[in-house]
């Protein structure tokens, strides 16, 4: 007999498991994703540390003598920078403990 209403549900992509492919592909996206924002990261702590150069070289040519400006962007590019020193030392350590983990 023919079923008027049929499970619409087992139709729908969504719903179907994932192949190995699929999901293959998922993580590689995720990790590219995370490569392109650690990438990002590096360059925005490397803008600070440039501005807070061009700051100091500023103060001592005498084109600006705020210092309370130069010290500030000193102490924000040397946040940022061991931010990203502990975000490394992080990874570092989460890769050293997968890579002794045993299979």
């Amino acid at each position: 007999m023919i079923n008027p209403t049929p499970n619409i549900a087992s139709l729908n992509p969504a719903t179907q498991p994932q192949t190995v492919n699929t999901v293959t592909a998922d993580k590689t996206a995720a990790f590219r994703n995370t490569v392109d924002t650690v990438k990002q990261q590096i360059s925005k702590v490397d803008g600070l540390q440039k501005e807070a150069d061009q700051s100091i070289t500023d103060l001592l040519t005498g084109k600006n003598e705020d210092i309370t400006s130069v010290v500030s962007a000193v102490a924000k590019a040397d946040m940022s920078f061991k931010l990203l020193v502990g975000v490394r030392n992080k990874l570092i350590e989460a890769y050293k403990q997968t890579m002794q983990m045993n299979i």
